[in-house]
C-alpha cells in the first residue's frame, strides 16, 4: 500500500541536501545554483574532508560528515543521492524513514531486491522517489521521443546502442570503491546504465536479453566491455555494445533505431549529434534537427538542471515524476538480466521473478 503523500511545498523554497561529493556532484550542485529561486541548499554530506572543500560547493553550505546528521540538524525537504550505487539503497531508505523525498543518481541500486526495498521504502513513508535520468532530456532524444509516439518509424525492426569509452586504471584507482561489485558495477551497470535506460523508455518492453562480458584489461572486479542481443515483446531485434577501453579517449555514445518507414541515427560522444534523420514522410519539426545538435566534452550531457526542474515541479504538487522508483526498476532489471546471462551463459527473459 501507497502512504499518503506529503503535503506539496509552495510557500517558499525547497530545502535540499546533497549525499556524496564525487564527480557527479559537481552537476547537482550547478543545477541547485541555477534554481536558486526555488531550491535552498541546506547541506552537503561527504565522510572525506578534501571532498567537502571543493571549490564547486558553496562556501556557505552547512558541512556533515554523515547523513544522519544532515537529516536532522539541516531539516531537507528532498535529498541528492550522489554516492556510490550500492550505497544507494541504504541512504534512500534512510531519508525516506525520516519522512524526505528522495532523488538518487544511477544505477538506483545494484542488486534487483535493494531497489524493490526503495520503492517499498519510500512508499510506506508517503515520500517521493525519483532516479536521475537526464539523458531523456537531452534535445536529441526528446525529438526521437515524439518520432515514437507519432508512429513515424511504423514498425520498428531493429535498435542499436554502442558506448565506446575509456576510462584508465588511474580512474579506477581513484577510489577503492571503483570497479567493485558490491558498490560501483561494470561497464553496464555504471558508465553504460543512462543507454540501458533508452531501450525501455524509447521502443517498449524487453522481452529477453543475452549477454556476454569481459575484464580484459583493467585489474578490477567488474567487467570493462560487454555485449548485448536484445529482444523487444514487439519483436524488434537490437544490440549493445560497451566498452571503457577506447582509445585514446571517449569515442561514441550512439543509438540507431531502423524501422519500416524511418531510421535515425544519433551519435556523437554522448547522443548529442543527430547524424541521420529519415522518415517517409514530413513534419514541422525536422527543421529542429541540426538545431538539436549541440557540443559537449562531457559524457554527462547538460540534462541535469532540466531534471531538477521537473522534480520542483513533482514537489510543488504540479506534475507526476519523470522517472520515480518504479521507472527507475526497469533499466535496473534489464541490468540484472545481463549480468546474470553472461555469468549463466543462457538467455534470461522478463520480467525477472519478483
Amino acid at each position: 500500500m501507497i502512504g499518503r503523500q506529503k503535503t506539496p511545498i509552495l510557500d517558499r523554497r525547497i530545502r535540499i541536501g546533497v549525499v556524496g561529493c564525487g564527480r557527479i556532484s559537481k552537476n547537482h550542485f550547478n543545477a541547485i545554483a541555477d534554481l536558486s529561486e526555488n531550491l535552498e541548499l541546506v547541506g552537503a554530506c561527504d565522510n572525506d574532508p578534501a571532498r567537502l572543500s571543493q571549490d564547486f560547493i558553496p562556501a556557505d553550505a552547512p558541512r556533515y560528515d554523515l547523513l544522519p546528521e544532515m537529516l536532522e540538524h539541516a531539516a531537507p525537504d528532498v535529498v541528492a543521492v550522489c554516492t556510490p550505487s550500492g550505497m544507494h539503497p541504504r541512504q534512500t531508505i534512510e531519508t525516506a524513514e525520516a519522512g524526505v523525498h528522495v532523488m538518487t543518481e544511477k544505477p538506483m541500486a545494484t542488486r534487483w531486491k535493494d531497489g524493490l526495498r526503495m520503492v517499498e521504502a519510500c512508499d510506506r513513508a508517503g515520500v517521493h522517489l525519483l532516479v536521475v535520468k537526464q539523458n531523456r532530456f537531452n534535445a536529441t532524444l526528446q525529438l526521437l521521443r515524439r518520432a515514437i509516439a507519432e508512429g513515424r518509424f511504423g514498425r520498428i525492426y531493429m535498435a542499436n546502442v554502442s558506448v565506446f569509452w575509456t576510462r584508465p586504471q588511474a580512474y579506477y584507482d581513484t577510489d577503492r570503491w571503483r570497479g567493485t561489485w558490491e558498490l560501483d558495477g561494470g561497464a553496464f551497470m555504471n558508465q553504460a546504465s543512462h543507454y540501458i535506460d533508452l531501450l525501455d523508455w524509447l521502443i517498449g518492453p524487453i522481452a529477453s536479453v543475452q549477454a556476454m562480458t569481459g575484464t580484459l584489461a583493467r585489474d578490477i572486479q567488474v567487467e570493462d566491455s560487454g555485449v548485448m542481443n536484445v529482444r523487444w515483446r514487439s519483436g524488434a531485434l537490437g544490440s549493445v555494445a560497451v566498452t571503457m577501453l577506447a582509445y585514446p579517449k571517449n569515442l561514441e555514445g550512439s543509438l540507431t533505431i531502423l524501422g519500416e518507414t524511418g531510421s535515425v541515427r544519433i551519435g556523437g560522444v554522448a547522443v548529442n549529434e543527430i547524424q541521420t534523420w529519415e522518415f517517409a514522410d514530413r513534419r514541422d519539426y525536422d527543421e529542429d534537427v541540426r538545431n538539436a545538435n549541440y557540443e559537449t566534452t562531457s559524457v554527462y550531457g547538460y540534462g541535469h538542471p532540466r531534471y531538477y526542474r521537473n522534480m520542483i515541479d513533482v514537489l510543488r504538487g504540479r506534475c507526476r515524476p519523470e522517472t520515480d522508483g518504479r521507472e527507475g526498476l526497469k533499466s535496473l532489471e534489464v541490468l540484472i538480466a545481463a549480468y546474470l546471462s553472461a555469468r549463466d551463459n543462457r538467455t534470461v527473459s522478463l520480467p525477472l521473478e519478483y
